[in-house]
């Protein structure tokens, strides 16, 4: 493979604006982030008065310092149950993502409770439910740092609760695959989240503080006119002496997060590949990935300058240059791993389309992944396009990406749009690790593109009416058009409804894309010992 010779100047003014709009992105995705952390610390007098860590303070005090930490669907629920954007949170209340406990790669899932005392909304159900499925697909143990009042009920729907049932399937699959669920009980865990610490292969609870009840005392009361209290009925210490739900008691949260470590390191669930290879560090900076990508997905790129700052040397081998030439297949390595990369130069052409198939195929047989670079508006639609076979070229390419066996990463980088979204690895097509960058776009197409084609429609339905055009009408109808579609288009709009795994900051991105590899090869090479059921308890 050959060091790929980069066209870009990285003092020049288009690189310089280019840099300029991208941070901006990525400013507003971390003043997000920093909001949520904030509203979350407005409840720091009450965990001090418990004498409790807040949930980030328990996150730290599990993961492995020093060590990587891949946070996931950090956007969920943003302009979803507010829709306002200077005041929308986003989390759904719970923090997630991947990281090392004792030295074992884990999906760790805290309840936010310093948010809404950690009560569920509908994205938090979608965001649990993401978890269970990349913990069971990437076979990684599952630790649930609990404390949360449960449903929202001031904001309570039938779907929530139906949907909420698929977390309880889900630990009973996590458990039955043999894969470890480790739950600690910090707080409450009350009504259909009792049955979280019950489907667990491990509980610990923290005295004083950690409850499990399928009714607290107000609640037992109005059903039942009986007086109790909230620690005879669900008490760590009840559950540890009476029911046998506790294993482990903790004196206190960093006592409960020691034991958990000391269950993690107990599990003999270490690395099942030997350390990283030996790989160089790209030639060319990752960092300047902020300065060659325009956040504008009208203004061309070349994916190559993406690709080159990415992998080890910045060497990368060109499949057919010169055939479907907007379509870019690359082979390379990151972190000493073969990959494959396919990226954007232009919508998808029934070359293109071809190409990529062979591509994917190639792939596959060698067991190499693959990384996508979505910047694409679709595949090519016209009168020559759809006679040289746009649509059966276009489905062999998504035939081909959705029943590949290597591991998928997907990368929304600028524009994906249409039918392009599914050939390049969308939501709906099975990545192992499915991320976008701040300034994507995703959905049925542009706005101006969407704004046009109704403008059309109209115009032709006045003509066949023999009726003038109202401009003005139009005009109106265009910016309306335009503002729908590239508002659910927008980055910060579709991650927060969970159409990906989550944003990063695109300089992040050879990080971890090394990160999802490194765990895909893991989970390949792991063979855990399933049971018929999940661990049941006395």
């Amino acid at each position: 493979m050959l060091e790929f010779q980069s066209r870009i100047d990285p003092v020049g003014d288009h690189f310089s604006q280019n840099r300029a709009d991208m941070l901006a992105m990525v400013d507003q995705m971390r003043a997000l982030e920093a909001r949520a952390l904030a509203k979350s610390e407005e409840r720091r007098p009450v965990f001090d008065k418990r004498g409790q860590l807040s949930p980030r303070e328990r996150l730290s005090a599990l993961l492995d310092p020093g060590m990587p930490f891949l946070e996931l669907y950090n956007m969920a629920s943003y302009l979803v149950d507010d829709p306002n954007p200077e005041t929308s949170i986003p989390g759904a209340s719970i923090i997630l993502g991947i990281g090392f406990v004792s030295g074992v790669r884990a999906l760790v899932f805290v309840d936010d409770s310093g948010i809404n005392a950690g009560a569920m909304t509908g994205k938090s159900v979608d965001k649990a439910l993401g978890a269970i499925k990349i913990a069971e697909e990437q076979k990684l143990p599952f630790i649930h740092l609990v404390e949360s009042a449960g449903a929202d009920l001031m904001r309570y729907e039938v779907g929530l609760w139906a949907h909420g049932g698929g977390m309880f399937a889900g630990l009973a699959r996590l458990s039955a695959a043999g894969i470890p669920v480790i739950t600690v009980l910090h707080g409450a865990s009350t009504a259909g989240g009792a049955y979280q610490p019950g489907l667990s292969d491990y509980v610990i609870g923290v005295k004083g503080n950690g409850m499990a009840m399928l009714a607290g005392a107000a609640l037992v009361f109005a059903a039942t006119g009986e007086e109790a209290l909230d620690a005879d009925l669900g008490g760590a210490e009840m559950h540890a002496e009476v029911t046998g739900l506790v294993e482990y008691l903790a004196e206190d949260d960093a006592h409960g997060i020691q034991i958990a470590r000391d269950v993690v390191a107990g599990l003999g669930w270490g690395s099942p590949l030997p350390p990283e290879p030996c790989f160089d560090a790209p030639v060319l900076s990752p960092d300047e990935i902020a300065g060659v990508v325009p956040v504008d997905y009208r203004k061309p790129y070349d994916m190559r300058e993406v690709a080159a700052r990415l992998v080890d040397g910045s060497r990368l081998r060109d499949f057919k240059p010169d055939y479907g030439p907007a379509t870019v297949c690359l082979q390379a390595e990151i972190f000493g791993r073969p990959v494959g990369i396919i990226g954007n130069n232009g919508p998808l052409d029934p070359d293109g389309a071809t190409k990529a198939t062979h591509f994917f195929q190639l792939l596959d047989q060698a067991g190499t992944p693959i990384v996508f670079l979505n910047n694409t508006t679709g595949f090519m639609v016209g009168t020559a396009y759809e006679r040289a076979g746009m649509i059966k070229h276009g489905a062999k390419m998504i035939q081909a990406v959705t029943n590949m066996r290597v591991p998928k990463i997907s990368l929304y980088t600028g524009a994906s749009f249409g039918a392009g979204n599914y050939g390049m690895c969308g939501y709906a097509f099975g990545a192992d690790f499915l991320l976008t960058w701040p300034n994507a776009m995703t959905g049925v197409m542009g706005g101006e593109q969407a704004a046009v084609t109704m403008e059309h429609v109209a115009r032709r339905g006045a003509a066949r009416k023999g009726m003038d055009v109202d401009e003005d009408r139009l005009a109106k109808q265009r910016a309306r058009i335009t503002a729908h579609f590239d508002g659910q288009s927008d980055a910060f709009y579709t991650s927060g409804h969970m159409l990906d795994q989550g944003m990063i900051d695109p300089r992040d991105t050879r990080r971890v894309l090394g990160f999802c590899l490194r765990t895909c090869a893991e989970a390949r090479a792991r063979q855990p010992r399933p049971n018929s059921f999940g661990v049941a308890r006395p």
